[in-house]
Formats: C-alpha cells, structure tokens, sequence
C-alpha cells in the first residue's frame, strides 16, 4: 500500500515531467532548426500569413537568427526549466506554458509592423510568469513573497523594453534587432493561462 508521503511526490514528479518535457519541446528543435540554412523563411513567425500558414505560431520559437541569440536563449531556457522544477509546479502549470507558446506569437498581431520574429524569449517569458503565479497562489508567505518578487522584477523588465514604442529594438552587445513586445505577449499569455487553470480545483 503506497504512503502518504508517495502519494505526496507523485504529483510533484508529474508536475516536473510536464515542465521538463515542454521545456525539451522549446529548447532541443531549436538546436536542430539552427544548422538548416532554409529554415527560416518556412518556420519565422510573419503576422501576414497566420490564417494560411498557422504553424508559425509554434515553429517561429525555434528560429534563431544568430549564433549569440540561440546561445542566450538555451540559456534563458535551461534556466526556466530549472526554475520550474525547483518550484515544484504542478502539471497544470506545464499546461498554461505550452498554451501560452502560441498565444505568444499570436499576440504579435498588435503590432502588424513587426514583419518577422522568431526565438525563444517570448516564451521563456511566458515560463517565468506562469511560475511566478503558482507561487504567489501558494499558502505560505516564503512561497508568496519569493512569486511577488519574481512578478515585480518581471514587470520592470518588460516596462523597461517599452514595447510600445516600435516593433524592434537594437540593444547594445547583441547582434540581431530584439522584439520587446513578444515579451511582453509571452508574459501576459502565461500569466493569465496560469491563473485561469490554476484557480480551477
């Protein structure tokens, strides 16, 4: 007969899986997809062809337009997962971030300018808000106050990017133009996903 302290691990086990295996689903293809020459105008997100060609809601993450944004962003992704892992998230929280991975680029739409994008950041983005809502939802105040702190830096940083401003921005010591405003869609998309199934019980 199992304990209760079995029954206890198992959905931290689960929880972890989940986590790890999207996290695989974001970070491993996008190794492979680097070394195609041809990837990139077939995978990249373009707002002007989501309704024909709809995969680019998930394959634009894979894309990577230089060596330095693949290595940052395997990184940022490694780092995520980890994250995750150590905040013993539950299988639905890996559930609300593969659901944001789309609504990421989707909501790329607000800004038709942006003609192109394709990374990783967004939903890493997305990651880190999910994992900031399940701790603030816990019931303890350590819990709490480390997901408060999690959300408050992630809110300075994406204030800071001021999307709003244009579609890309030429940050000093990268090589390739950045997109603020997918970090900011991939935030807002895993926050929100994370609180709506994590409040059904």
């Amino acid at each position: 007969m199992p304990s209760s302290a079995d029954g206890e691990r198992r959905p931290v086990r689960l929880g972890a899986a989940a986590w790890g295996l999207v996290g695989a689903l974001l970070l491993l293809p996008a190794v492979i997809v680097y070394q195609s020459p041809t990837a990139e105008p077939v995978l990249a997100w373009q707002p002007a062809l989501w309704l024909v060609e709809p995969w680019r809601a998930w394959s634009a993450v894979w894309v990577h337009l230089s060596l330095q944004h693949l290595l940052v962003n395997l990184a940022g992704g490694l780092l995520v997962i980890a994250l995750g892992m150590t905040a013993r998230v539950p299988v639905r929280a890996a559930i609300a971030w593969a659901t944001a991975w789309p609504l990421t680029q989707f909501g790329l739409l607000l800004m038709p300018e942006l003609l192109r994008y394709g990374g990783l950041s967004g939903v890493l983005h997305a990651g880190v808000a999910v994992v900031a809502v399940v701790l603030l939802r816990r019931a303890d105040t350590g819990s709490r106050r480390l997901g408060a702190a999690i959300a408050a830096v992630l809110a300075f940083k994406l204030l800071s990017e001021t999307p709003w401003r244009g579609p890309l921005t030429h940050p000093e010591g990268w090589d390739i133009a950045v997109a603020p405003l997918a970090h900011s869609t991939g935030a807002i998309s895993g926050a929100l996903l994370a609180w709506l199934l994590l409040r059904r019980r």
